[in-house]
């Protein structure tokens, strides 16, 4: 009954997903409101139904109900309650459940938060929003049900009859035993069980289907013609929230990668990591131009090819990891998707640029400025805009252009490796970090370049300086000097420019520091966190350059006893753990080292190797012991060998510079986020709130 009830609201919220796009529309061109009323309804129905199939393949998964199969392919009896329920974005029919709930969640709140504010955008949107979660709703109907169950059909063999899998009891079927299928049950992929996997995919989802919202604005913008900048206000913010999820969906993958993979590394250009990376890409440049639109009325066809573009990257990365398109330890497994997934893409795509040049060629897109002068903020964005889109190419050319063009037309399989990546991306990065400390410099209309130099000089002086840390570190070599310097001008930029408005508050009202940084804050909440994701992202930079450059590895075989020295530090080989059982069933080896340095013991690490007895396929789990610093981290991989045994193993070590700044700089970035997109109006009501309560001044003289 459970399924069928899952089943059952799945095909009901794909209804009402289809009506509301009929109704929307349809109301709208013959201004009859009650008939929209009924699509804005209907959609709200669309999410309730979305929330019911959802929550019952969640409570399917938690209870253990073995006979619907995807609960059987994705977990099992010794599976902890916290990966039981994660297991809803396990495999490619529950995460596809999963991302249409999402759809419908996010486009409820769009629609009920901004019904009476963005009124006449609201119809269109809505059409939009519903046809997208129409289509995915569609794949779990036609291609990837999550709710189908095991049927035996008795053939009088010694093996029971032909399983079958099906929603409804077939004709002359029988259910099979409920303990043989909770015996038989594979369980979740041992590399999904980590904590950094299970909730990187939702972060990434809610990423993916955010932009959702931004883009069913702009196509209502284009379908409507009401082509002011109410779009973009309308947006706005769910791009900031998309954007938020997005990058920590990047950065949690990123530290999955560190832990569980045993490569000593966290982004290794995988297709589907850069699959991830491009609509981050896009949607980021459209964040930065999208401001010369509601500042000075420019790029207003430039923006909708971006904001299209981001969600269009989101399609298109969901067809390459979930058609078999491209293989990755990262991807789904190959599905009959794939081609509806590109006919949907592709459909999508071409709609949305015909409808662009259809309003540019009624002049509804015409920019209402020119460009000035070369360095004014607005063409430094657009120079800006321009590095991104050439990253996007050349990450999509080596992830998904080349290996597919010469598969189609060569006959072979040309696959672009680390070193393509490694040598058309950093010269395109530092460029985007130079204009990161450049533009919020320069102002709006008109700027020269000798106010841009005299604006630097500080920033610029204070980045030299820093060099020195890197020179005391012992750090010579002369490109990662410059790559230094050029990250730090971008984040001293960004504290220099905070600091100048702390500052000048101070001057004028008397304030200490931090009340003079809350209320600026509060003021320009968009300005100040965008300050603060450049300071994070330039803290990454720094982690990126120290461990890309100067990572240092070895590989040995070590016996009980025996000590390895490698980078100042000394790993020594204690004792050996072979066999042990953890609470859910898998077997454990794990090694016991000790970290030492100037001859102090350090730490001791237990690099292991999990295995998972019952799986198929990728059945053991690495997971390396790190000692962490601000400095560094000594990082060991315990290795299969021939020679593993109480007696020996071999280990791969890692020395990997200024590395946690990487996760220290998210965390930064994630923080800036969150303060650009508080409404500042929100910001506002705290800082008078806090002025209330604030002891009032007492004047000198007063005899008080």
């Amino acid at each position: 009954m459970l399924a069928e009830v899952g089943y059952i609201a799945l095909w009901l919220a794909f209804i009402f997903a289809i009506y509301a796009i009929g109704s929307s529309v349809f109301g709208e061109m013959r201004h009859q409101e009650k008939i929209v009323l009924s699509g804005r309804n209907a959609s709200i129905l669309a999410f309730i139904f979305m929330s019911i199939s959802t929550g019952v393949l969640e409570y399917a998964l938690i209870t253990e109900q073995y006979q619907i199969s995807y609960v059987w392919s994705v977990t099992n009896p010794q599976m902890p309650m916290f990966y039981r329920v994660t297991s809803l974005w396990g495999s490619q029919a529950g995460s596809i459940v999963f991302w249409s709930w999402l759809m419908t969640l996010f486009s409820v709140l769009a629609t009920v938060l901004n019904w009476r504010s963005h009124r006449r955008l609201m119809p269109y949107a809505i059409a939009y929003m519903m046809a997208a979660t129409a289509f995915f709703i569609g794949l779990s109907l036609a291609f990837e049900n999550p709710f189908a169950r095991w049927w035996i059909i008795p053939d009088g063999s010694a093996t029971g009859g032909e399983v079958v899998s099906a929603v409804f009891q077939p004709a002359g079927a029988e259910a099979p035993s409920a303990a043989s299928l909770a015996s038989s049950a594979k369980g979740l992929n041992p590399l999904l069980r980590h904590f950094g996997m299970a909730i990187h995919p939702p972060m990434l989802y809610l990423g993916f289907t955010g932009f959702l919202i931004p883009f069913a604005y702009a196509m209502s913008a284009l379908a409507s013609g009401e082509l002011s900048t109410n779009w973009i206000k309308a947006s706005r913010r769910w791009t900031l929230v998309a954007w938020l999820f997005l990058s920590l969906g990047l950065l949690l993958g990123g530290r999955w990668a560190y832990d569980v993979l045993g490569w000593g590394g966290y982004w290794g250009w995988d297709p589907v990591e850069n699959a991830a990376f491009l609509p981050w890409l896009i949607g980021t440049a459209f964040l930065h131009s999208v401001m010369i639109q509601e500042k000075r009325g420019m790029l207003k066809t430039w923006n909708m090819f971006l904001v299209i573009g981001t969600f269009s990257a989101v399609i298109f990365g969901s067809f390459a990891t979930r058609s078999g398109l491209v293989e990755s330890v990262h991807s789904f497994a190959r599905s009959e998707i794939g081609f509806p997934f590109f006919l949907f893409w592709f459909l999508l795509t071409i709609i949305s640029v015909g409808l662009i040049m259809w309003r540019r060629g009624q002049g509804l897109l015409r920019d209402e400025h020119r460009f000035t002068s070369m360095f004014s903020r607005e063409a430094l964005f657009v120079l800006n805009n321009i590095i991104f889109v050439a990253l996007f190419v050349a990450i999509f050319w080596g992830s998904f252009g080349a290996p597919i063009i010469s598969e189609l037309f060569m006959d072979t399989n040309i696959t672009l490796g680390t070193d393509y990546f490694m040598m058309v991306t950093p010269p395109l990065f530092a460029a985007l970090y130079i204009l990161m400390g450049v533009a919020p410099l320069s102002a709006w209309g008109v700027s020269s370049i000798r106010r841009l130099g005299k604006s630097i000089l500080i920033p610029v002086v204070l980045s030299i300086l820093s060099l020195g840390i890197f020179l005391l570190m012992g750090v010579t070599h002369i490109g990662a000097l410059i790559g230094y310097f050029i990250v730090l001008l971008a984040g001293w930029v960004a504290l220099y420019e905070t600091y100048r408005s702390v500052r000048s508050r101070v001057r004028a009202h008397g304030e200490n520091p931090l009340s003079a940084l809350w209320r600026i804050a509060s003021r320009n909440p968009r300005r100040y966190g965008g300050y603060m994701i450049h300071l994070g992202i330039s803290v990454i930079g720094i982690g990126v350059i120290g461990s890309t450059l100067f990572q240092v590895e070895t590989q040995r075989t070590l016996a009980v006893g025996d000590s390895v020295e490698i980078g100042g530090y000394v790993l020594r080989y204690d004792q050996f753990d072979g066999g042990q059982i953890s609470a859910d069933g898998r077997l454990m080896d794990i090694a016991n080292l000790t970290v030492i340095r100037d001859g102090q013991e350090l730490s001791t690490l237990r690099p292991r190797r999990d295995f998972f007895p019952g799986t198929e396929g990728m059945n053991t789990m690495t997971i390396a012991g790190a000692h962490s610093t601000l400095e560094n981290d000594f990082y060991v991989i315990l290795l299969p060998s021939q020679e593993m045994s109480a007696q020996s193993a071999t280990f791969r070590i890692y020395i990997n510079p200024l590395i946690n700044l990487v996760w220290w700089g998210g965390l930064i970035l994630i923080l800036g986020t969150i303060i650009a997109t508080v409404p500042q109006e929100v910001m506002s009501t705290q800082t008078r709130r806090r002025l209330q309560h604030a002891p009032v001044p007492v004047a000198a003289g007063t005899g008080d």
